[in-house]
C-alpha cells in the first residue's frame, strides 16, 4: 500500500439493514452476514439490538443512533466511514427510516459521497398491506398521526378524500382515540383494517367498517396491546344517481313549454330526482 492510499483510505460503505419486526427467523441470510462483516452498527436502542445480536451470535460493536442524537453525533459515525470502515444501520425493528431514525444519518453520508446500500427486508406497512384485502396497487403511508386531537383530525380531514389506501402506525394507548377520530371524519361504514403483532405469537388482521372496529377494540382490552398498523380503503365518490324514465317523460313534457333551466327546476319539485341532475339530462336531449 502506497504512503496516499494510507492516509486516503477509500471511504467505508453504510448499509441500511432491516430486521425482524417479530418473529426472529423473518432476518435473512444476506443482513446476519452484513452485521457480522461491518466493524460498527448504529442502533436505535442499543439495548434491544444487543439481544438480537446474542441470539444470532454476533460479535460486532455497537452505537447508539436514535432520534435524539443523530442529527447532531451523525459525525462520529461518518468519521467512522471516511477512514475506510463499513458501517450498519439499524433499527429496533424492521426497516430503518420508515418512521424510524436513520434519515439524517443517510442524507449526511450521500452527501460526503459516502456509498448507501439497502439490505431489504421486514417492514411493517408493507406486512399489513400484502395480506390486508385492500387495494395494494397504489396506497399512502402516513406514519404515526399527530398525538394530540386536534393535530390528528385536521390531518385526518385533509385525508378524508384521498381515493388510495391509508396506512397509519398507531400506539396501543392511542389505537381508540385514532380509530374514533376516523370514524368521525371518514364515517362508520368506511371498511378498515387492523394488523396487530405482526409475525408475533398473537398476530391479528380484523377488517371491519370503522363504526364496527372501534366498537370491537374497545369490547376487547387485549386488542389495545402490541404494535398496530392501521388501513383504511380509500375514498370513493359515491355512484351517480340514475334519472328514471317517468322522471324523464315528465321532464320532456316541460320542455316542450318552459325554459330548459325553468323545465329541470319544476321536474325536480315533481319527481323529487336532483335538480342539476336533471339539468344535465335536459343539457344532452337538447344537445
Amino acid at each position: 500500500m502506497t504512503v496516499s492510499a494510507a492516509l486516503n483510505p477509500m471511504p467505508g460503505t453504510l448499509y441500511v439493514v432491516a430486521t425482524p419486526i417479530g418473529n426472529l427467523d423473518d432476518i435473512t441470510a444476506r443482513a446476519l452476514r452484513v452485521l457480522r462483516d461491518v466493524a460498527l452498527i448504529a442502533a436505535e436502542d442499543t439495548r434491544h439490538s444487543a439481544r438480537l445480536l446474542q441470539h444470532f451470535g454476533i460479535a460486532t460493536p455497537l452505537a447508539a443512533c436514535h432520534e435524539h442524537n443523530e442529527r447532531d453525533h451523525g459525525g462520529r459515525f461518518l468519521a467512522r466511514l471516511q477512514a475506510g470502515e463499513d458501517v450498519a444501520l439499524i433499527s429496533d425493528a424492521g426497516t430503518p427510516l420508515i418512521s424510524d431514525p436513520g434519515f439524517h444519518l443517510v442524507r449526511q453520508a450521500r452527501a460526503a459521497g459516502i456509498r448507501v446500500v439497502p439490505v431489504p427486508g421486514p417492514c411493517a406497512l408493507i406486512a399489513a398491506l400484502s395480506a390486508a384485502g385492500l387495494p395494494s396497487d397504489r396506497f399512502v403511508f402516513e406514519g404515526f398521526l399527530p398525538a394530540k386531537a386536534a393535530g390528528r383530525l385536521a390531518r385526518l380531514e385533509q385525508l378524508k378524500e384521498e381515493p388510495r389506501t391509508l396506512i397509519f402506525y398507531e400506539a396501543p394507548h392511542r389505537l381508540l382515540e385514532c380509530l374514533g377520530d376516523l370514524e368521525r371524519t371518514m364515517g362508520v361504514d368506511r371498511l378498515a383494517v387492523l394488523a396487530r403483532e405482526l409475525t408475533k405469537t398473537f398476530e391479528t388482521f380484523r377488517s371491519l367498517p370503522l363504526g364496527e372496529l372501534r366498537a370491537w377494540v374497545a369490547e376487547d382490552s387485549n386488542q389495545q396491546r402490541g404494535e398496530c398498523v392501521l388501513l383504511v380503503a380509500g375514498w370513493q365518490p359515491p355512484p351517480e344517481e340514475a334519472v328514471s324514465a317517468a322522471a324523464l317523460r315528465v321532464l320532456d313534457l316541460l320542455l316542450k313549454e318552459v325554459p330548459l333551466k325553468r323545465a329541470a327546476a319544476l321536474a325536480a319539485e315533481i319527481t323529487g330526482v336532483r335538480k342539476n341532475l336533471l339539468y344535465q339530462a335536459a343539457l344532452e336531449r337538447q344537445g
